[in-house]
């Protein structure tokens, strides 16, 4: 592939940058801008998005038909890499998950009629949304096949019972997308259906506390005791709920590891400058070889997770599903995320420790990476099988046809 980006996606990058430098970077040491869940707040929230959208930096990864810029798989990895130098910027510029996800799956598979009631509100910024998928025991979490959610079709309608959990951003949400199981099909046995959050029939049971800071509507746990969703709301078509997942967690995979790299870079760039400054014994950190070699990998380690992404990103665009290349970037970035935060707070020492940087609130958000969208022993499980089935050629390079 050719690394060469167009001048158009240099000029959003560019963009982004200045706006993450000058409207972002200088809120994140004012703790009156947190909420309670060590987000931003809604209200500063606001008029960030204000200015991202007059600035025409928003909603980068939608279509111009859908609201968005159409910048492609291979754009969105190198603007959500600067976006996220700050832990405010996906979210302020309509890419933060799981909206940047729902948004994409509504765009690729609704119809018409889907895309302007549910998708259009979240593209606009006037609602959030999250996606209903992971059950507690002994329900569905990386093997969808244990799902115990139901959806029973009567008359017109489909009637809904079960439970989820770790519904990221459901508190906050107004539309949801939910998978349940409607047969017992061993592969077209799953639906997805769109509901709204004043529909009768199911409820938020708790937002659960977690170790580190949340997205805004946290992670809940979730309840349906007859959910009625009309047949309209069915996504695809019934029985096709696994094409959709995997519609979407493809993408929204990959777009994780794009926003992780420029955490990990943000992490380089808070531990470079205080090493360049504080001196110890005579000599500043920056001058000491251990010193040198711990940002030396991580630099080594960020561009192997560029050059993952970037793989993944051009295979997408090209009409693959790469769920290789996606796989092998979420393992490796997720990784490398933990990495970066925990070798910054060691290089800042104490300070690192404290709350004075975003280095603590990164290392933090950090761990969840491991898991979230699934974790480091389903994707190397992935990995397994397609060397099983590919043998050598796993490492295959594409071959241009003739004459291309």
């Amino acid at each position: 592939m050719d690394f060469t980006i167009p001048r158009h996606i240099e000029d959003l990058r560019r963009q982004i940058a200045e706006f993450v430098d000058s409207e972002l970077l200088p809120l994140e040491s004012d703790a009156s801008t947190y909420d309670a869940h060590e987000n931003i707040r809604p209200e500063v929230l606001a008029g960030l998005r204000a200015k991202a959208r007059e600035r025409g930096l928003w909603c980068l990864q939608l279509s111009t038909d859908a609201g968005g810029r159409g910048v492609g798989r291979v754009g969105m990895a190198v603007c959500y890499e600067e976006m996220n130098r700050s832990i405010f910027g996906p979210v302020t510029f309509n890419s933060a998950a799981p909206d940047d996800g729902n948004m994409m799956v509504l765009e690729a598979v609704g119809t018409p009629e889907q895309k302007a009631t549910w998708l259009e509100p979240i593209a606009d910024g006037r609602v959030r949304s999250a996606f209903a998928m992971t059950e507690p025991h002994p329900g569905a979490g990386s093997d969808p096949g244990m799902m115990q959610t139901t959806a029973t079709r009567d008359g017109g309608d489909y009637v809904v019972h079960g439970h989820k959990w770790f519904i990221t951003g459901a508190e906050d949400a107004a539309h949801f997308i939910l998978v349940a199981r409607t047969s017992d099909d061993g592969r077209r046995g799953h639906t997805c259906f769109l509901f709204h959050q004043d529909d009768p029939g199911w409820e938020i049971v708790r937002r659960i506390p977690i170790m580190g800071p949340e997205e805004h509507g946290g992670h809940c746990e979730l309840r349906f005791d007859g959910l009625r969703i009309p047949a309209e709301n069915v996504l695809l078509e019934e029985g096709r709920g696994m094409k959709v997942v995997q519609t979407r967690l493809g993408v929204a995979r990959l777009t994780h590891c794009m926003r992780w790299l420029g955490l990990a870079k943000r992490c380089v760039e808070i531990a470079s400058e205080y090493a360049g400054r504080r001196q110890g014994f005579g000599i500043r950190l920056a001058d000491r070889e251990s010193v040198q070699i711990m940002l030396g990998t991580l630099c080594a380690d960020i561009e192997v997770g560029r050059l993952l992404v970037m793989k993944a990103a051009w295979e997408l665009d090209r009409g693959g599903y790469a769920q290789k290349e996606v796989s092998t970037a979420k393992v490796h970035v997720a990784n490398l995320l933990h990495r970066a935060a925990d070798t910054a707070i060691q290089i800042n020492g104490a300070r690192g420790y404290s709350k004075d940087t975003v280095l603590e609130w990164i290392y933090r958000y950090a761990r969840q990476a491991r898991l979230v969208d699934g974790a480091d022993e389903v994707h190397r499980m992935v990995l397994s099988r397609h060397l099983s089935d590919q043998g050598m050629d796993f490492w295959r390079w594409p071959v241009a046809q003739d004459g291309a």
